[in-house]
């Protein structure tokens, strides 16, 4: 049974902690990789990136596996999250080995940032170690294959597309290989998700089934969207955030190439997007359960292609399931509000 999420990988966890109330809209989101890790690269758009350990994912370079990845809120600052997860592997011995002892371990935990200060109304409300710690906790007590909680949690907790409010969504497939493609987004774009002339995600122009708006609703939503956009104080930081994970068998190089035409998943669903003030943001994880055919030298394009296409679909869930938000940092409807 698929739940059409990130964790259709075999051995893929997701967790989060939810930061609200008392100025804060902020939060974290792990991506826990089965015991012993999974292949792990990396690639980086946007002009304005929040990062952590990422250059230990070039194909370069010697770490060949990571245990988690971490997705937060809080700009630079929540980057502090990462440690709380460092801690939690240390505890358990995970990590690259550096030592005879079963805790000489360096968990190499790479992370990525969205900007959402200031959101829940407090500029210094933003996530820490404890809170990474909080949320890898959440992904470990998780069940093999759980449902992904979308919408306003976890690092997407203070996302916002655009005017919309914005959040986390995840996506999965099965090729015809079985090899599956899953993607979790934190979908936080300084761009729209939403055409202005016609009301209709963008991202679902790529699926094939969209619905129009009635003109009356959509006139509605016009003018409220030009309300908000006249009263919130623009944000001058966004990001987008995706991980892609697959079960096949892929070098770092093909992971990095996967990480990179998933980029492709963002363009279809946010516009503009790679901008200078957005720190657009692919991991890719391989946990390596099944072999690509060696015979077929273009086999992984079935994978890149596929990953593309999660992260739009992703992209897609998070804005539906995105609640709306008042607090005193703003307003930021919910897609469904508007349109639903």
């Amino acid at each position: 049974m698929t739940v059409d999420a990130l964790t259709d990988v075999l051995g893929m966890r997701v967790g989060h902690a939810t930061l609200t109330g008392a100025g804060r809209l902020t939060g974290t989101t792990v991506v826990l990789a089965p015991e012993g890790g999974a292949v792990a690269a990396v690639d980086v758009r946007g002009g304005g990136p929040g990062t952590k350990e990422t250059d230990a994912l070039d194909p370069r370079n010697v770490v060949q596996k990571v245990e988690a990845i971490v997705l937060t809120g809080g700009s630079a600052y929540g980057l502090d999250a990462a440690s709380g997860v460092m801690a939690w592997l240390e505890e358990r011995g995970r990590g690259v080995r550096v030592g005879p002892g079963p805790t000489h371990v360096v968990p190499v935990v790479p992370a990525a940032c969205v900007f959402d200060l200031g959101r829940g109304g407090d500029f210094s409300a933003r996530p820490d170690a404890g809170t990474g710690r909080a949320a890898v906790e959440d992904a470990a007590a998780s069940a093999v294959g759980a449902p992904v909680r979308e919408g306003g949690v976890g690092a997407g907790t203070g996302a916002v597309v655009g005017e919309l409010k914005g959040g986390v969504g995840s996506a999965s497939t099965l090729l015809g290989s079985g090899i599956t493609v899953a993607a979790l987004v934190v979908a936080n774009g300084a761009g729209s998700a939403v055409d202005p002339e016609t009301g209709v995600l963008y991202g679902e122009l790529f699926q094939g089934r969209v619905e129009y708006p009635e003109t009356h609703v959509h006139r509605a939503a016009r003018l409220r969207l030009a309300q908000i956009a006249a009263s919130n104080p623009r944000p001058l930081l966004n990001t987008t955030l995706a991980v892609v994970a697959t079960d096949a068998d892929l070098s770092k190089a093909q992971a990095q190439k996967l990480a990179g035409t998933a980029h492709d998943g963002i363009a279809r669903a946010v516009r503009p997007v790679h901008l200078l003030n957005d720190g657009d943001t692919v991991f890719a994880l391989a946990t390596g359960a099944r072999p690509l055919d060696a015979e077929a030298p273009l086999a992984l394009n079935e994978i890149l292609a596929a990953g593309a296409d999660m992260v739009t679909r992703a992209i897609v869930r998070a804005v539906r399931a995105a609640e709306s938000v008042t607090t005193d940092g703003g307003t930021w409807p919910g897609w469904g509000e508007l349109y639903g």
